[in-house]
């Protein structure tokens, strides 16, 4: 499933896209201001950043300047108010993919969204496999050897970035982002709570813990 990064001010719209993206099958993240934007594509792993100019803390061309200067090379839409040529041509100059201007039509946008996925190359994955532990990314289930796992919605997208990322570690703070989203406290042990869920769902010796550092899924 590709993920797509948000970042966009007003909640009437952030709502509006994220709801419209996830109903044609794709998983999302939404920040509101440009500091957080930027640490979210560092940190996060995401197929696609949709980008607000007009921002708090950093605006969009600051924040299309610094993930740029990192290397990271994710399709960009910029998608703003700002329809001067002046503003276009600063945008696509300085690292975006594609500029859309507000008002603007969803079927026009995703349809952007999915000319850039393709052109990266993306491919959807239907299944992840560990092991004999298998994800059905298509139905959201679960199976151990021939039995199906039964796992609540919060804890198929934990298994899911674990099994996108097999003998990686990852933070709790990376696994916060990506699951909960980054209002959720950092502080919370909600992480170990749900590792603990699924080691008893998918067997004990799958997610090794890394002390001080995170979780890894064993391979």
């Amino acid at each position: 499933m590709s993920r797509i990064l948000i970042v966009e001010d007003e909640p009437g719209i952030s709502s509006f896209l994220e709801k419209g993206l996830q109903a044609a099958g794709y998983s999302t993240l939404v920040v509101e201001d440009g500091r957080t934007a930027a640490y979210a594509a560092r940190d996060g792993d995401f197929d696609l950043l949709i980008l607000d100019l007009g921002l708090p803390g950093l605006d969009g061309h600051e924040v299309l300047s610094e993930i740029r200067a990192r290397g990271e090379r994710m399709p960009v839409i910029i998608l703003t108010a700002r329809s001067g040529v002046e503003d276009t041509v600063a945008g696509l100059e300085g690292g975006a993919d594609d500029y859309v201007t507000k008002p603007f039509s969803f079927e026009e946008l995703l349809a952007r969204v999915k000319v850039r996925l393709r052109d990266r190359g993306t491919r959807e994955t239907l299944e992840l496999r560990v092991g004999d532990v298998t994800l059905d990314l298509r139905t959201r289930r679960a199976r151990v050897g021939d039995d199906e796992v039964e796992l609540s919605a919060r804890e198929f997208s934990l298994a899911e970035l674990l099994f996108r990322h097999p003998d990686q570690v990852l933070s709790r703070q990376q696994i916060l982002s990506h699951v909960w989203g980054y209002d959720f406290d950092p502080g919370s042990n909600v992480v170990d709570v749900y590792i603990r869920y699924l080691r008893n769902k998918l067997g004990p010796d799958l997610i090794e813990t890394v002390r001080g550092m995170g979780y890894r899924l064993r391979i």
